[in-house]
């Protein structure tokens, strides 16, 4: 074990719990700044979180807090895990709070509606004094959480960060690759969600397997093509962050956005899949967005452009599936090194 830290969490969900719970294992001093003080007090007494993470055991010295300064006092690390809607107002809260010179790290995997703007750009405007990274993967949180084994990438420009970030979650079931990629990672998490939708759609519709591979693969090429043109390393995309983390949230019903897209699959409507689903799925709002990029930057994305018909202008789903056969065949690989 190396040195001790204090840290801590802001964000009550999944991840940000699971993540939390770790580092009090790992033996750091860990606080979970929650919104609601009946959370702060299950995690406190009962030492679980029933609505995110149902039948965990959480480390008993895990403390939660509805006081954001109480939180992030004192600490050289904190892990910013708020949905991409509220994390600008959390981030102003923080901005008083926060010590020049802190380590902040965003696990958000979404882009700022308004602005267009991923996590750390947001961070970065509300908060120029920290040190900033971001972490993305193929991170499940329940399976993080029943500490079955799993893989993620840390990514800043600091390498200091990375360090730190290494040594306070490094653990026997979690393994925490380093990165300098941060534009790449987070654009990454962010646009594999869209994707995600469409493959749980196709599960729905009782695709072979070969059609789930061709979509997903087919996802990656797109999602590439759109981040490269953005200034993010293609290669990003051939690791945990990039195939990794899509492959995993196409395939799996626990991941939010795989889960609205079978519902769509099934014919249920849109509002009442995310009403229904009681968290966020990141990927509806993404959608739009990487539409609207797509015919400004000019960028050929048919599968984003797909998906954005079926969920608002009523397309079948069978239909944008059959289109993709008929789609340019290009190359099939795109980025090849020199």
């Amino acid at each position: 074990m190396g040195n001790k830290h204090k840290v801590a969490i802001i964000g009550g969900g999944s991840f940000g719990t699971a993540i939390a719970n770790i580092m009090a294992d790992n033996g750091h001093d860990t606080c979970q700044w929650m919104r609601t003080a009946e959370r702060v007090d299950e995690v406190n007494t009962k030492h679980s979180n029933e609505v995110y993470l149902p039948g965990i055991q959480l480390n008993p010295a895990l403390r939660a807090s509805t006081d954001l300064r109480e939180t992030v006092a004192g600490c050289n690390a904190v892990f910013f895990s708020i949905p991409s809607k509220s994390s600008r107002e959390v981030a102003r809260q923080l901005a008083d709070c926060i010590a020049p010179g802190t380590i902040l790290v965003s696990t958000t995997k979404g882009i700022e509606f308004e602005t267009n703007k991923l996590m750390s750009e947001v961070l970065k405007e509300e908060l120029p004094q920290v040190r900033l990274g971001v972490m993305s993967g193929p991170n499940l949180a329940k399976e993080l959480a029943a500490r079955m084994i799993t893989g993620t990438v840390i990514a800043s420009e600091d390498e200091g960060v990375t360090t730190t970030i290494q040594e306070l979650l490094q653990c026997s079931y979690f393994r925490v690759y380093a990165g300098s990629d941060m534009y790449g990672v987070e654009l990454a998490g962010a646009l594999k969600n869209v994707y995600a939708i469409t493959a749980g759609m196709a599960a729905a519709l009782g695709c072979g397997h070969n059609t789930i591979s061709m979509l997903v693969t087919r996802s990656l090429a797109e999602m590439s093509r759109y981040a490269v043109i953005k200034g993010a390393d293609p290669l990003t995309f051939l690791g945990l962050a990039g195939v990794g983390d899509l492959f995993v949230t196409c395939t799996s019903p626990l991941s939010r956005n795989y889960r609205v897209g079978y519902e769509l699959g099934q014919g249920r409507d849109l509002n009442e899949v995310v009403e229904s689903l009681g968290q966020v799925a990141e990927g509806v709002n993404t959608l739009r967005l990487m539409k609207e990029q797509s015919e400004l930057l000019d960028i050929y994305m048919p599968l984003v452009h797909g998906l954005y018909d079926i969920i608002y202008n009523g397309r079948k789903v069978s239909e944008v599936i059959g289109t993709m056969m008929c789609a340019e065949q290009n190359r099939d690989v795109e980025f090849t090194l020199q």
